[in-house]
């Protein structure tokens, strides 16, 4: 008996083709928008990113020279820090005739701080404990306690460094930040420090938080002209005492919660020349105790909207969201989903994607030397940080939208 041919497969019903086309042309439209949007973040970035070889070389500890002695106030405000401060205390007063005077600034601490700061005024004169007045109404703390550290420096004093209690400042380092200030004709100068992890969450979510400031400023060690993109860091804050007086104090920063951002922008509008610098080698600081309070306190100001426009706090999500957020989502659904991938708009966007995710993993090596993990649990989480990069914008979101009531411990009403 002669085999019998094979029945042809009968045709697709045409709804199936009209599905099998729509569903092509829904993708590639999506795809071409996404393209629109993350291509221009992207040309953003990289015109940031392409500065990085022009910037100033890292701070370095230097000895004093005579023309420096007693040209430095140290301020350093604290609220219920026993338990962090110690380090800063002992390695504050190792800095040399440079440091004029060590004003700590205490706004009642009920934790035993002020015993801390009196046993290392026994062993080093130049410490002096003073209690801020009562917080007045639309200032917060932090700018308040500095504010009135500043009032009760000396005159005499060329310099103003506010340091903050959770630092662990080099030898030379107070030298290095003077002679690079005077060297380079800066009348402010911040840093950006080496940061201390200890606990698995922390070395996974912090590296991703910090990339949220990376992808929208110049890197650390350009001198950036526009006073609206100027970035600061107030841990470690020195800042000529005449530039400060000439703008009254930390009063244009009274109710900022990232005063240090607040301030370096307006004395930049004012016409002065404001850097931010690497610090990761003369500057070590242990933030916050695990990843909760990490994602508490610190991604509640990373957003810097009291400094910012509400364009620019809408500018800058779009770019994170463009180059940090979605890179990750959109490759896992090229791999879940059978997505077209000939010469059109799919495939462009995966390869967008895929180099965003490439510079990504190139930045998270550039940034190493920044993070001090020697003694971290889970120290290898680092490594799979940009994981977490989805949740780290959408902290920089919720912060945006939402005004801090509490912020170390004290309450602020509307």
């Amino acid at each position: 008996m002669e085999d019998c041919p094979p029945a042809p497969l009968p045709p697709l019903p045409p709804f199936s083709i009209f599905a099998v086309v729509n569903a092509w042309t829904i993708a590639s439209a999506i795809s071409l928008l996404l393209l629109v949007i993350q291509g221009s973040a992207t040309a953003i970035l990289l015109s940031r990113l392409f500065k990085g070889p022009s910037r100033y070389p890292p701070i370095q500890s230097q000895n004093p020279t005579p023309e420096l002695l007693g040209t430095v106030s140290v301020i350093i405000p604290t609220l219920n820090e026993a338990l962090r401060i110690g380090p800063l205390l002992d390695q504050i007063s190792r800095q040399s005739y440079e440091v004029r005077e060590i004003i700590v600034v205490d706004s009642n601490s009920q934790d035993g701080t002020p015993d801390l700061v009196k046993a290392a005024q026994q062993r080093d004169p130049r410490f002096r404990l003073i209690t801020d007045d009562p917080l007045p109404d639309r200032w917060v703390g932090r700018p308040w306690a500095l504010h009135n550290g500043f009032l009760h420096s000396t005159k005499a004093s060329e310099w103003f460094l506010g340091m903050d209690a959770d630092t662990q400042p080099a030898p030379g380092l107070v030298a290095g930040l003077v002679k690079t200030a005077e060297a380079q004709g800066y009348d402010l100068i911040s840093l950006s420090p080496q940061f201390i992890l200890k606990y698995p969450g922390e070395c996974w979510l912090q590296p991703a938080l910090l990339m949220t400031l990376l992808y929208r400023f110049d890197p650390a060690g350009i001198h950036t002209e526009q006073p609206e993109r100027v970035m600061a860091n107030g841990q470690c804050f020195l800042c000529r005492r005449s530039v400060l007086a000439a703008v009254n104090g930390y009063t244009s920063a009274s109710r900022s919660f990232c005063d240090d951002v607040t301030l370096a922008r307006h004395i930049a509008s004012c016409g002065f020349k404001v850097g931010f610098l690497d610090g990761a080698k003369v500057l070590k600081v242990r933030m916050y105790e695990g990843a909760m309070e990490t994602w508490k306190e610190w991604g509640r100001s990373l957003d810097l909207k009291d400094a910012s426009s509400r364009a620019q706090i809408w500018g800058d999500l779009w770019l994170l969201t463009s180059v940090q957020a979605l890179p990750l989502p959109i490759l896992l659904t090229y791999l879940w989903l059978p997505l077209p991938l000939s010469p059109s708009p799919p495939l462009f966007l995966l390869g967008l994607n895929t180099f965003l995710l490439v510079i990504r993993c190139a930045m998270l090596l550039a940034i190493a030397p920044s993070y001090d993990r020697q003694k971290a649990k889970g120290s290898w989480l680092f490594w799979l940080s940009p994981l977490a990069d989805p949740i780290a914008v959408l902290r920089i979101f919720l912060s945006a939208f939402h005004t801090p009531r509490e912020w170390r411990g004290r309450r602020y009403e509307e």
